[in-house]
């Protein structure tokens, strides 16, 4: 199909990556039309107020509205396998995401961060300690957090020495080359499942962070970490074992244990506010990456040294008649929630009450039993693929299904003595009963914080 008659670029799903497309087409004098299969997509009211003008197709996908299209530019939440998008693709549409345009108009060197678990922490700490440098840095991509924003929207600022972006799968589907300064995979583990037909497709899609990379930072402790294809550029590497040559990694000393790169200690576990191994890999990884891009160890030892960890990632809520409180909502897949009992359970005292559940998204939950029955006395369920989730485990464990996110807490306090812990870290997405994992993470506080 010839498409050079097609003037306007049709974006795909009018959600906050949607919009920010469309600030960007708004101010480059580019002609774009929008679609979303919602009724009511969250950036509606915003486009008709500052838009006007635009067309926007809402409800079933017509295909010829994307057939002709000068170019898709695809929204991470839609599916590159939707009909429409196929049948535009197989007749010659050109298909992009907003990370692929920003990395072929970006002018300064960008610092991209992938994996199941993980990269949002890592891209906070290496964020903390650019800053320390008196960098001046972009913060963006994926990243949900205050001093983040949709990578296009970075690109209308003034223009900075340097790009930090936290990247999903679903984003990086749609990116050819993102030609990253340095890049990493932190790690891989079954996660949107739902959206892919098997973890060799997913790893696929993170795979692709590393097109046209100049450094790399690898986790030697996951094989998927590293690139498929053979790459020649400096590339460092992080993992939990002495660290060697270019190596990030564990050294002992008497009954400390410090963070390492070759030989050298930089700062003893103990001094970190975060806690668990799986924190200790993330201010690793961190230190690695913020190493390929030239910062002196200076600023690394002070950020590291302050940085306390982010909002419902293993976050302290309350201590209740000795027994304390922690909420993970951002544990949203199986790996993220093993992580999180590993870290507590080694921290504390007694047991762990979990509550967990919500929408499967086709995971495997099996790899949850050796740790909950090493560190857990208890699983509370919620949530719509709760009897799904008490099917893979044990029968020596204990569940409860509860109603809803109080019934949980209250449940879980009754069941606990001093010295446990209940851990929300739901291993699950959270769109059966709440807005987004935050939501989620909030409706939590709430209820500990109601509690007599």
């Amino acid at each position: 199909m010839d498409t050079s008659n097609n003037s306007e670029k049709l974006i795909v799903g009018l959600g906050a990556t949607g919009m920010s497309c469309a600030r960007y087409f708004a101010a480059k004098g580019e002609a774009f039309k929008v679609v979303d299969s919602r009724p009511n997509p969250p950036a509606l009211a915003e486009l008709q107020q500052n838009f006007p003008g635009v067309s926007c197709e809402l409800g079933d996908f017509k295909q010829q509205t994307f057939l002709q299209a000068s170019e898709l530019v695809v929204s991470p939440g839609v599916s590159l396998k939707t009909p429409a998008i196929v049948a535009a693709r197989e007749s010659g549409v050109p298909v992009t995401g907003d990370i692929d345009i920003f990395a072929k108009n970006v002018n300064a060197p960008i610092a991209a961060v992938t994996g199941s678990n993980g990269k949002s922490t890592v891209v906070e700490i290496l964020a903390a300690i650019l800053e320390k440098a008196g960098c001046n840095f972009g913060l963006g991509g994926n990243l949900d957090s205050q001093n983040s924003k949709p990578a296009l929207d970075l690109l209308l600022e003034e223009e900075k020495r340097m790009y930090v972006l936290e990247l999903s799968s679903f984003q990086l589907e749609t990116t050819e080359h993102l030609n990253a300064e340095v890049a990493t995979i932190l790690n891989l583990s079954a996660d949107h499942l739902d959206r892919y037909d098997s973890l060799e497709e997913y790893g696929a899609a993170k795979q692709r962070i590393y097109r046209g990379a100049k450094k790399l930072v690898v986790n030697r402790d996951d094989p998927n970490s590293f690139p498929v294809e053979e790459m020649s550029v400096p590339t460092w590497d992080f993992g939990f074992s002495r660290p060697s040559a270019n190596g990030f990694g564990l050294l002992e000393e008497g009954e400390d244990q410090y963070l390492a790169f070759q030989f050298e200690k930089i700062i003893s576990v103990s001094e970190l506010k975060v806690f668990g191994q799986h924190n200790i890999a993330n201010v690793l990884a961190a230190i690695a990456l913020a190493t390929a891009l030239g910062v002196k160890n200076g600023a690394v030892k002070r950020a590291i040294r302050e940085f306390s960890g982010l909002p419902h990632r293993c976050q302290w809520v309350r201590s209740v008649e000795g027994v304390e409180f922690y909420n993970d909502s951002k544990g949203t897949n199986v790996g993220a929630t093993v992580a999180a009992v590993e870290g507590l359970g080694q921290r504390i005292s007694g047991h762990i009450v979990l509550i967990a559940g919500g929408v499967s998204k086709g995971a495997d939950f099996k790899t949850l039993v050796p740790v909950i029955n090493r560190w857990g006395k208890e699983v509370i369920l919620i949530g719509q693929d709760a009897v799904e989730m008490a099917a893979n485990f044990d029968a020596d464990i204990q569940t409860y299904f509860a109603q809803d996110m109080q019934d949980a807490v209250n449940v879980a306090l009754e069941h606990s003595v001093p010295g446990d812990a209940v851990l929300l870290s739901p291993a699950c997405a959270s769109f059966d009963m709440f807005d987004n994992y935050q939501h989620r993470g909030q409706s939590f506080i709430r209820s500990v914080e109601s509690l007599q």
